[in-house]
């Protein structure tokens, strides 16, 4: 069947907010360090005061980077998102036209502001993010349209989503659709802390094949089966999971599938600068990968490929050509 998008992605629409700290500012914050912790417009605008001033504003949310990365490596992308009518939800969706991501959800009138996520990027390269969701809280079902979600090869939603009782309704009625015209419903479990909150409600997810495919880190896995083996957890997803792909940092990646596993190496990295949306450019390249029909092997090289070369700056975009790092290494795109 045809298809208009390669790659289609819904999740929180967030402007990031990049700074440099130190240690000793991630503590006297009272923060743990390498999560995102969730707070309110108060704490999000006493925070991004205290910030250093060196900042950069990128457009963000991990189903938006994901989505940036399939356009940066030529793939026909689109998000599914809410912004408010305000200056940085026009920044937002600015941005995502001058990308070509097709980003057509309405913005949200007379209500919260458009959400926006402080990170903070300690001296080793991890980030702990400071997120104040606002209008991204207000996806709804009637965001969801069957005709744009039937036009896309897969469907692929963040588990940070699962949060708000309207967007998990909207959840649910994107992977109805694309079911429904013969199309896969991916899911990205997000973070240890978000699978911890709703572990029961994500394996169902996973169990029932509401999802098709499943994307997680190591640790992410092992919070969803409850274990501090990954080989254990890796087995358990092979029982539960249609396609499971999961990245584990240095060592490279993994996938998957009808009990098979495949795993790549990482490639090399010269230093790591800031390691935020490594699991949203890793998904891309897998995603972009898998909806053009590449094996899975492909799929991992090409995911661990667009996450090296994020990891490699600050920020959660690519800025090299990521078509030309591919062909540099026999990866077709």
């Amino acid at each position: 069947m045809s298809t208009r998008f390669d790659v289609l992605t819904i999740g929180n629409a967030i402007v990031d907010v990049i700074a440099p700290v130190t240690d000793a500012f991630i503590a006297e914050e009272g923060m743990t360090k390498s999560i995102m912790h969730l707070i309110e417009a108060e704490r999000s605008a006493d925070l991004y005061a205290r910030m250093p001033a060196a900042k950069k504003m990128i457009p963000g949310g991990s189903a938006a980077n994901t989505a940036a990365g399939v356009a940066a490596l030529g793939g026909r992308a689109a998000f599914v998102g809410k912004v408010a009518d305000d200056e940085l939800g026009a920044v937002f969706r600015a941005d995502f036209d001058d990308n070509g991501i097709h980003f057509a959800t309405p913005d949200l009138r007379d209500g919260a502001a458009t959400a926006r996520s402080m990170i903070l990027v300690t001296p080793d390269g991890e980030r702990t993010m400071n997120t104040y969701l606002g209008a991204s809280q207000q996806l709804m079902e009637a965001d969801i349209v069957e005709e744009t979600i039937g036009g896309a090869a897969v469907t692929y939603m963040e588990g940070y989503l699962w949060d708000p009782p309207e967007a998990k309704k909207a959840f649910i009625k994107a992977a109805h659709f694309a079911h429904k015209n013969e199309r896969a419903a991916a899911i990205t479990l997000s973070d240890p802390f978000c699978v911890n909150r709703y572990r029961v409600e994500f394996l169902d997810l996973i169990r029932s094949k509401t999802m098709d495919y499943v994307f997680a880190n190591i640790e992410e896995a092992k919070a969803l089966y409850q274990t501090d083996n990954i080989n254990t957890a890796v087995r358990e997803l092979a029982k539960d999971a249609e396609v499971a792909a999961v990245t584990m940092g240095s060592r490279g990646a993994m996938a998957i599938a009808e009990g098979e596993i495949v795993s790549v190496p990482a490639f090399p990295v010269p230093e790591v600068v800031d390691v935020t949306g490594a699991g949203d450019l890793f998904a891309a390249g897998f995603l972009l990968a898998n909806a053009r029909g590449q094996s899975m092997e492909e799929a991992l090289r090409l995911g661990c490929l667009a996450a090296s070369e994020v990891i490699s700056h600050i920020g959660a975009r690519p800025v090299a050509d990521l078509k030309v790092l591919a062909r540099g290494e026999g990866i077709a795109v």
